[in-house]
């Protein structure tokens, strides 16, 4: 038994001791955490937040689409919610939906009811990662149907946020340190529900032919280059997308080990098979250093990396 463990109060969920996180990552890589807690509802993540002795660190964790764990593991308590908090209740044109709701599944049914939320249904991942990244595609972001966020701060304490408090900009958002997002509201416009279905369908016939969707990786690795607006002014544009200046600087299919740059989609970092989290970040570092190279442009990851290397 660690002192971490030790100092664990006790819990109706589930806590594990040194439990891989590779398993728990879309792209399979990564080292253990000291502890992973699954609490069984909000009131034992509140109740174990508030006994947690307060220099013992926590990270959240979604379902790993968006994450790299670097193969020496996380020195903290990992906090995964699962089935207590993956429900979704529509009222009038509310969506609410638990952390742990898979984004494709609130599509679906606030399409059945008639709620336009469709541009989650092709965004990998749950509603706790589409908030803290204001994740979007096909010009919708989380942020223009964002309502509230309700949120378990690092000390127990239970918070209602709203837009202001999270300052949405592109793919991120200021969030409370150490806190644990648990549901988010979103108000959705109306729409046929046939129609809304339909357009789904579409948007998952275009990913399909333009992305590695069976392959293993963690969604887009860089962030669209931020560029200028109409009056030349920089701002917040992002018409310049990052698979074409990794395309230009001649990285493909580009290669280290046993990860890789997809040649289907040179945005899209994977693991052939064999990969380690160390090949992964340093064929993203090598993408990064040639693009500047070639371009001037410094690419900024969205995918998030966390943990310790192994030593040399």
């Amino acid at each position: 038994m660690t002192e971490i463990t030790k100092s664990l109060p006790a819990v109706r969920g589930r806590l594990t001791e040194g439990r891989s996180l590779s398993e728990l990552t879309w792209l399979r890589v990564g080292g253990p955490a000291d502890v992973l807690f699954q609490p069984a509802d909000r009131d034992d993540l509140q109740d174990f937040l508030r006994a947690l002795p307060a220099d013992v660190e926590v990270f959240p964790m979604g379902v790993g689409s968006n994450l790299i764990v670097r193969d020496g593991g996380i020195r903290a308590v990992v906090i995964r919610l699962g089935r207590g908090f993956n429900q979704i209740e529509i009222d009038g044109d509310a969506v609410t939906a638990g952390a742990a709701a898979l984004d494709a599944h609130v599509a679906r049914k606030a399409a059945d009811a008639g709620l336009d939320l469709t541009f989650l249904r092709t965004i990998p991942g749950s509603i706790g990662g589409a908030v803290r990244m204001n994740a979007g595609c096909y010009g919708s972001y989380t942020a223009d149907v964002f309502h509230t966020a309700t949120v378990v701060t690092r000390a127990g304490e239970l918070q209602i946020l709203g837009p202001e408090d999270l300052n949405f900009a592109y793919r991120q958002t200021t969030f409370p340190e150490g806190g644990v997002l648990v549901s988010a509201t979103f108000k959705a416009p109306k729409g046929a529900p046939e129609a809304l279905h339909a357009r789904m369908e579409e948007q998952l016939k275009k990913r399909d032919e333009t992305q590695p969707v069976k392959d293993r990786s963690a969604g887009s690795t860089f962030r669209n280059p931020a560029g200028f607006s109409s009056t030349g002014q920089a701002g917040d544009v992002h018409d310049l997308k990052a698979w074409k200046v990794i395309e230009d600087a001649g990285l493909r299919g580009a290669r280290l080990g046993g990860a890789q740059m997809s040649e289907k989609h040179p945005n899209f970092l994977i693991n052939t098979g064999d990969a380690t989290a160390a090949d992964l970040e340093a064929l993203g570092e090598e993408v990064r250093r040639k693009v500047l190279e070639n371009s001037g442009i410094t690419l900024q990851w969205e995918i998030m990396r966390i943990g310790e290397n192994l030593p040399d």
